[in-house]
């Protein structure tokens, strides 16, 4: 996946405040995160799959209920001195 796919995923304040969300909470129920962003749950999972393609959250499925988490290890590629070094000339 592509670093352009995962800012165009980010590239959405509702989704933003998803992350920032489950950032804070840890892994949560789509349950929960309906009543937090007082959306229906097919709005939300819309927002969801767009983060989920672009593999910045996880899903495990517990029962007949979903739960979302960061995936760390790709927001951290993110924010990674590999990336920053991208726009950096050569040579600093």
């Amino acid at each position: 996946m592509s670093y352009e796919s995962k800012f165009k995923a980010l590239a959405d304040s509702k989704r933003l405040q998803i992350m920032y969300e489950l950032t804070q909470r840890g892994k949560t129920c789509v349950c929960d995160l309906c009543d937090i962003f007082d959306m229906a749950q097919s709005k939300l999972s819309y927002h969801l799959k767009i983060l989920l393609d672009a593999n910045l959250i996880m899903k495990e499925v517990i029962g007949t209920w979903s739960y979302y988490e960061i995936n760390q290890a790709e927001v951290n590629g993110l924010l990674s001195e590999q990336l920053c070094c991208i726009f950096r000339p050569s040579g600093n």
